[in-house]
């Protein structure tokens, strides 16, 4: 339970729970609705070998840090739980996606967070690689050339094409969060949200979930508005998720674009607090998508119902991979209720 005054200053957290949450992990299970059962793909083991070979191909794995984060990640996984029913190939594909995006990720935070212009370089490179097809000049772009070569073979034009956009879009984003962690006084919840819908990169895998369907959408169905809207709150709701159990290690790392610290900083109150906070924004938006998806599936083609599916997979996948992955352990040393001073 959460109480609010009218000012939102005086913000004080209720755990109702038989037998009550002992840590912010337990607080997050206890509030969050999730609807959609836990599900995990056969191929795992294999996407996680791939991973491993794949990384060490294109000389990523030798890199500072970046075995001992996909230890902490475990790319594989997420992408088992997200796409439970994809065959061998496609999960491969989905497993190398979110293991370079976690690669690119800690080195953008990295080089950004000294200066939002060290970024450029990176970021051409990927957009000269996704939009003009140019080749590549370092290992990370030599990788991400491969990766889209292998969803050019899986997909079809058109869904490579929303591939490559999606990607792009993912890649402005980066350079939006490092302007943003320059200068934190300016962000605003509204802002944050905005910059998380893009670097989350969640909406590069959804043209990946067209792909597991036999039968490409028609454009119809594809630029339907229920169709639209139940994207944007798939990927809203996939990427708050992480950000309740990822608000621990950002808050102490210095983080600022996570949903649950922009409501800690908007209304002044404990982490405990904006977690719930966080969890009440993220149910609406799961019951918002339950409610459209009820109301249009018996418009959608077979093929648009597997499109739909395969958001509500990245719903349930990210919140049963962040719960248990060793990136967010950190999440249960925190107590569900904060201390008294």
């Amino acid at each position: 339970m959460i109480t609010l005054s009218a000012t939102h200053e005086d913000i004080t957290v209720g755990v109702l729970a038989d037998p009550p949450a002992a840590d912010l992990r337990d607080l997050i299970d206890t509030h969050l609705h999730m609807p959609f059962p836990f599900g995990r793909n056969p191929h795992e083991a294999e996407a996680a070998a791939a991973v491993d070979a794949w990384l060490s191909a294109w000389g990523l794995a030798g890199e500072p840090g970046v075995a001992a984060m996909i230890a902490r990640t475990r790319p594989a996984q997420l992408a088992s739980y997200n796409g439970p029913a994809m065959d061998a190939g496609l999960l491969r594909i989905v497993a190398l996606q979110i293991a370079y995006q976690f690669v690119f990720d800690d080195r953008a935070e990295d080089v950004g967070g000294r200066s939002p212009g060290r970024l450029v370089p990176m970021l051409c490179e990927s957009i000269a690689v996704l939009r003009d097809d140019r080749p590549p000049a370092t290992p990370l772009g030599a990788a991400l050339a491969d990766l889209y070569r292998q969803v050019r073979e899986r997909c079809t034009p058109g869904q490579a094409a929303r591939w490559s956009w999606a990607g792009r879009e993912y890649v402005h984003g980066l350079l939006y969060e490092a302007v943003a962690q320059a200068q934190p006084g300016l962000v605003r919840t509204g802002d944050c949200t905005s910059i998380r819908s893009l670097t989350a990169g969640v909406e590069p895998f959804y043209p990946l979930c067209e792909a597991a369907r036999p039968d490409e959408l028609s454009a119809a169905e594809l630029h339907h508005p229920a169709v639209q809207r139940l994207r944007r709150l798939s990927a809203d709701a996939a990427v708050w998720i992480p950000d309740l159990f990822s608000a621990v290690k950002e808050q102490r790392s210095g983080g600022l674009i996570n949903l649950a610290l922009a409501h800690q900083r908007a209304h002044r109150c404990s982490l405990q607090t904006a977690v719930l906070l966080a969890v009440r924004q993220i149910n609406a938006t799961i019951e918002e998508f339950q409610r459209l998806y009820a109301e249009v599936e018996p418009e959608l083609s077979p093929a648009g119902i597997g499109y739909v599916e395969g958001m509500i997979g990245w719903i349930r996948g990210c919140y049963h991979w962040s719960r248990t992955v060793p990136r967010y352990a950190d999440t249960v040393s925190v107590p569900a209720v904060p201390q008294a001073p």
